[in-house]
């Protein structure tokens, strides 16, 4: 991996140099990394343990709650042992190897917020074809897929990254390794590479954020000839998928698709959807579907009464 560079690791400068938010920001994210791998893996185990939740949006509700939690990973654990450490170092290789599984499995949760809309728009829009159309050989193909176009992306993504010379300085001010700050440490012209990254990254988000909000729409219009209650259902269902697509994109396309400039607020819009996003997934799911809550409830009545015999 290194070839074309005088520097074999970087130093993380993280959210802050002060000692006493260097303890703040370990207490907060450590409870937010927590609370993210027990919320999502709350749901995976509740998925795969509940027969009632084998719908085609349980199926995809379960790999976006995979990929929230690979995601969170790649991040959150060095933020939080960096904040007590006096030596916040990273190899060459390490650093290239988070670039790889931050586009990886970030680009994964974007496929499989796609499928959810795919798999809405079809029960909403042909219900009557839905049965057909999403039966599990055909959602395990489209997850296959959504697995592989990740591949390709990242692969892109590490490509470019391994095509930048350092020469120094090795300060990255971020508290994760990713195209945008390192290009800033780049011994190149930067308009090449910033626009190779904008052609990928900046158009999986603005694209893929431009295509669910039109399929949402699309649904949300469909619903006048539904009944009532069919509609207060689809509603809520589709409140909470739009809720986390906001909250997702926003800050990608703010970070993927501008000049090679930072600024001040990066790495709090970067926090927001490598942390802030998986952390809030499992939240928006489970509080705004019955059917998980009472999947939950059930597989814990089950364990308590196995505990108790």
């Amino acid at each position: 991996m290194q070839q074309n560079n005088s520097i074999t690791e970087f130093i993380l400068l993280g959210l802050t140099q002060d000692l006493r938010k260097k303890k703040m920001v370990f207490v907060i994210f450590l409870i937010f990394y927590v609370g993210t791998m027990i919320g999502n893996l709350l749901i995976i185990v509740t998925i795969k343990s509940s027969r009632k939740l084998g719908s085609p949006m349980y199926y995809f509700l379960f790999y976006l709650s995979l990929a929230d939690s690979c995601f969170s990973t790649t991040t959150a654990p060095r933020l939080i042992v960096d904040s007590l450490s006096a030596k916040r170092t990273i190899s060459y290789n390490e650093c290239m190897t988070q670039v790889f599984a931050l586009h990886l499995f970030g680009c994964m949760e974007i496929f499989v917020l796609i499928l959810m809309a795919i798999d809405r728009y079809v029960a909403i829009c042909k219900p009557l074809h839905y049965p057909t159309i999403m039966r599990r050989q055909v959602c395990t193909i489209l997850i296959i897929l959504a697995w592989i176009g990740s591949f390709i992306h990242s692969i892109a993504q590490i490509i470019l990254a391994l095509r930048m010379p350092f020469c120094g300085p090795n300060l990255i001010d971020h508290y994760c390794c990713d195209l945008q700050p390192l290009l800033e440490l780049a011994c190149m012209d930067k308009y090449v590479i910033n626009l190779l990254m904008v052609s990928n990254s900046g158009a999986i988000c603005s694209t893929s954020f431009v295509i669910l909000m039109i399929s949402y729409i699309v649904i949300l219009h469909s619903l006048r000839n539904h009944s009532a209650e069919g509609r207060k259902r689809a509603l809520s269902t589709c409140t909470s998928h739009i809720t986390v697509v906001i909250l997702f994109f926003g800050p990608c396309i703010f970070i993927y698709t501008r000049p090679p400039t930072t600024f001040p607020m990066d790495k709090m819009v970067t926090i927001f959807y490598t942390i802030g996003t998986p952390f809030l997934n499992p939240l928006i799911y489970t509080l705004r579907n019955a059917e998980v809550k009472n999947a939950m409830r059930k597989l814990w009545r089950i364990k308590i009464t196995s505990e108790s015999k």
